[in-house]
Order: structure tokens, then C-alpha cells, then sequence
């Protein structure tokens, strides 16, 4: 056998049990960036929302070093990351702040902007409002 036959067998050898490798499914949390990922996120969102008219009085009286810290840690727990949410429950959070459908719309819409301005595919974004959508009853004022 030639050597450049020999070298081909080889290269699609190597192609073909390459591709059967089992490679392990990345977490949600890998594929937003993992912790910078998930931090770049929250700082473009509480851009967004710093800019908002609409949005903006319901964060007003709120510690943005706090709300930074609370929502890092959600993003990351409810993304499969190392992270344990001990914060409040969304319902304790929105608690008398009225919040209507249209203002959970709007607020969705500045995530989805700032998935954007953080680089995030649409699919994994997708994703990660799938795993926020349940919350979504706990914050709309009834």
C-alpha cells in the first residue's frame, strides 16, 4: 500500500471515529459565558432598564449592587451553573410594585436586548426565557 493511501485511510479514520466521540452537552450557564458571560449579561441588562422610561421607577428605589448580585446569582443557578439562589422569591420581590403584563412584556424585551448586546445566540436565549417564563405569574400583579 502506497504512503499516500496509507495517509488517507488514516486521516478518514481519524475523521470517522473523531465524530463518534461522545462530547458532553455544555449547561446553559456554559453557553451564556459562564459567570463573565452571565455578569456581562446583567450589567447590559441594568443598562437597559438605567435607560428605560417605562421600566425605570419600578428599579428606582432599589440598590443596584444588590439587584446586580441577586440577579447574577439567579441567572446562574436557573442556568444549571455552581450557583445556589438564596434570595427572595419572585412573588416577595414584586410584591406591591404593580406590575402589569405590558411592563413584564417590556422588561423581557430589554433582556432580550441586552442577550443581544452581550453577544448571546438566539438559541440560548430562547433557552434561558424558557427557564424564566414559570416566574412569570409571580410577577404580574393581579
Amino acid at each position: 500500500m502506497s504512503m499516500w493511501r496509507k495517509c488517507v485511510i488514516g486521516l478518514f479514520a481519524t475523521i470517522m471515529l473523531g465524530g463518534c466521540q461522545n462530547t458532553p452537552e455544555q449547561t446553559l450557564y456554559q453557553r451564556l459565558g459562564g459567570q463573565q458571560g452571565v455578569e456581562k449579561l446583567v450589567d447590559n441588562f441594568i443598562n437597559q432598564i438605567g435607560h428605560d422610561k417605562q421600566i425605570f421607577h419600578f428599579f428606582a428605589d432599589s440598590k443596584i449592587s444588590h439587584f446586580r448580585q441577586g440577579f447574577i446569582q439567579h441567572l446562574c443557578a436557573v442556568s444549571d451553573g455552581p450557583c445556589r439562589y438564596t434570595g427572595d422569591s419572585m412573588v416577595d420581590i414584586h410584591t406591591g410594585m404593580m406590575v402589569k403584563e405590558g411592563d413584564f412584556n417590556h422588561v423581557v424585551e430589554l433582556l432580550i436586548n441586552a442577550m443581544d448586546d452581550s453577544g448571546i445566540e438566539t438559541p440560548v436565549q430562547n433557552a434561558l426565557l424558557a427557564r424564566l417564563a414559570p416566574l412569570r405569574s409571580g410577577i404580574i400583579y393581579r
